[in-house]
């Protein structure tokens, strides 16, 4: 009971630690692009990303965590990958209108399902969907205001919420099946994250703001905004790996959309952002959908512990002839079949 009641309050305190370190840094990153006019928010990525791994480089200097070695193919293409998804999400974000960059954050979560459901084998339960469609009802309608669509800004938005999905479901999956924790799998990554990010970066935002990063003058309060944005999403960054790792892909999405709730509710509060009925209406509809999904997973969770530990499953797993290694590889890849970042960090 003790290591349940030490496993949830990790999960808690990832949740908390993505949230706050993701609140903040939209809070950051807002003021530095709309207020002080950086807009090179690819540049800017890739420069989180290696502050990122130069902090975890210190820290596994200082043992702070172990170093575990994990296939370098497998690495190189989960960096490259996920390097990729951050790229098509801003030009996603170039090529088309804010409400439809929405509706295509919202549609990360449906399709993290799909590709679950179809090549994971993995069930939803009806209370989940439903869950889920009333938290994606009331983000729509808190968040999405605009629809404009185009053919290049279409083929891009299919583009990363593919590649998010499948990047996020591998975060879960190589950490449950080659054992490696969030940090090892995060100090792994980064280098080539951010290596794919810095070279096609300046061009990426190049080509969406017409002006060049290295152009621009920095002064020293844009040059305060980078460094505390860059020290934020080291957190950021980390919570992201700690979240899906413990969790799933869906569950982090789920999070992410209380993120913008929050964004919304601290823009009006501290930014005096334009809010609404439409939007107040679309917070509480999300906020129930949470409540429901955070429920509904509690409780179908506790139903699993109790059959697996019923004295019918122990003798099931006492005479089976599969030797107890293999059938703990055998749940681990199940486990691992569960699965914005914000992707822009």
């Amino acid at each position: 009971m003790g290591e349940l009641t030490g496993f949830q309050l990790g999960v808690i305190g990832a949740l908390f630690l993505s949230v706050a370190s993701s609140v903040s840094i939209v809070i950051c990153n807002k003021a530095l692009m709309s207020n002080l006019g950086f807009p090179f928010a690819t540049t800017l990525t890739s420069w989180h990303l290696m502050v990122t791994y130069c902090t975890l480089h210190v820290a596994q200097r200082l043992n702070f965590f172990e170093n575990k070695r994990i296939d370098m193919k497998t690495v190189i293409l989960f960096g490259i990958l996920n390097g990729v998804s951050i790229g098509f999400l801003n030009l996603s974000l170039g090529f088309n209108s804010i409400g439809f960059y929405q509706m295509t954050k919202l549609a990360i979560i449906p399709f993290t399902v799909l590709l679950e459901t179809v090549f994971l084998k993995k069930q939803f339960s009806q209370k989940i969907k439903l869950s889920l469609f009333l938290l994606l009802l009331g983000v729509g309608i808190a968040s999405v205001t605009d629809l404009q669509l185009n053919f290049v800004g279409t083929i891009l938005s299919l583009l990363a919420i593919a590649t998010t999905c499948v990047g996020q479901i591998l975060t879960n999956t190589i950490q449950k099946r080659l054992n490696v924790s969030s940090t090892q799998l995060l100090y792994q990554s980064a280098p080539f994250q951010a290596a794919i990010l810095f070279v096609t970066g300046p061009l990426v935002d190049q080509y969406l703001t017409k002006q060049n990063v290295f152009a621009f003058k920095y002064s020293p309060l844009v040059l305060g905004f980078i460094i505390l944005s860059c020290v934020i999403a080291v957190s950021v960054n980390f919570s992201t790996f700690l979240v899906i790792g413990k969790t799933s892909p869906v569950t982090y999405q789920v999070l992410g959309h209380l993120k913008t709730c929050l964004v919304l509710g601290f823009g009006y509060t501290l930014l005096h952002d334009p809010f609404t009925e439409k939007n107040i209406i679309g917070i509480l509809i999300a906020i129930v959908g949470m409540g429901l999904y955070s429920y509904f997973c509690t409780h179908e969770n506790k139903k699993k512990q109790i059959v697996d530990l019923s004295p019918s499953s122990q003798i099931k797993d006492k005479d089976s002839n599969t030797p107890l290694l293999g059938h703990q590889e055998k749940e681990n890849h199940f486990e691992a079949k569960k699965a914005t970042k914000d992707s822009l960090v």
